[in-house]
């Protein structure tokens, strides 16, 4: 008998950086998803395979019981398997002192280099099987803020906050009148987030900063009209810049985009969110952006 375990990618609308310095971040879960099955077997290992979108292995490896040592050569993905397995262990230490092992197999339907949350996913399924809180099992192997944990959680738009790793979740409707308007575009490239937290927790950032950052989630969050969302969409690309004293996507990459153009976390890489005239994916297709995804198939509905 098997248990499968299926959780929701997400995308952070609002927020990016200044989420882990306590301002309201917007957060959306996809349509696309990772799951997670489990059999027990005899052997007194846990039997580990990850599979990408084209039915790939890309994680393949054992650990034994009840140490989790690695049984293979170790790699990156594995250590970072067994992290995270390390934390199962301390949160729920029944889990492996049964006298049978586990086979586990991961399973996701979007690409990896998308950034819609192969590793939050893989924690919210570990959690779900393990029976403990996906936050600690994510700050045992990274310093985010937790909210594509919470995405994946509420599986519905949410504004998050953190206040002292205390996570506060406010589900919200967002699906704008002008939905049909915004698009999810891939920029070819993925972006290291621990890499970026690094960067950004070097930087002071002023209290202001994090109210108007705020501000400008609720008003995303009860804006209908088009040029309103686009002027937000400015003033958040404007203040993140002058943070981070990058330039904006709008300035580096599409400057003769007719419509706006934001960054979603992590700048520089993964997807942006387009709002532009319906025929604004062709624009893009044309520069070498093929994956433009529409609102409608971005966002999970059910």
């Amino acid at each position: 008998m098997n248990s499968t375990f299926k959780s929701h990618g997400k995308l952070l609308i609002t927020g990016e950086y200044f989420v882990l310095n306590g301002a309201k971040a917007l957060s959306i879960p996809t349509s696309y998803y990772q799951t997670l099955k489990v059999d027990k077997i005899d052997s007194k290992i846990i039997s580990w395979k990850s599979y990408d979108n084209k039915k790939n292995i890309w994680i393949y490896g054992d650990f034994k019981l009840p140490n989790l040592e690695i049984i293979n050569d170790s790699t990156d993905e594995l250590l970072y398997l067994q992290k995270l397995l390390l934390e199962i262990k301390k949160l729920n230490p029944q889990i492996f002192k049964l006298k049978n092992g586990y086979k586990l197999e991961s399973n996701m339907n979007f690409d990896r280099s998308w950034g819609l949350g192969s590793s939050s996913t893989l924690i919210c399924n570990l959690s779900k099987w393990s029976q403990t809180d996906p936050y600690q099992l994510l700050w045992a192997v990274s310093k985010g803020s937790g909210y594509d944990i919470a995405s994946s959680i509420h599986e519905s738009p949410i504004v998050y906050q953190i206040n002292n790793k205390n996570p506060i979740i406010n589900k919200v409707q967002f699906k704008p009148k002008f939905h049909e308007n915004l698009f999810f575009v891939h920029l070819n490239k993925k972006q290291k987030t621990d890499d970026e937290i690094n960067l950004f927790q070097k930087i002071i950032i002023d209290d202001d900063v994090i109210n108007q950052i705020s501000q400008i989630t609720d008003d995303i969050v009860k804006c209908d009209e088009m040029d309103e969302f686009k002027n937000l969409i400015i003033k958040h690309e404007n203040l993140t810049s002058n943070t981070l004293n990058k330039k904006t996507i709008k300035e580096k990459l599409f400057n003769d985009f007719s419509g706006e153009i934001k960054s979603l976390g992590a700048w520089g890489g993964d997807f942006a969110l387009a709002i532009g005239d319906l025929n604004s994916a062709e624009y893009f297709k044309n520069k070498g952006y093929k994956t433009i995804i529409s609102f409608n198939s971005m966002l999970n509905n059910s």
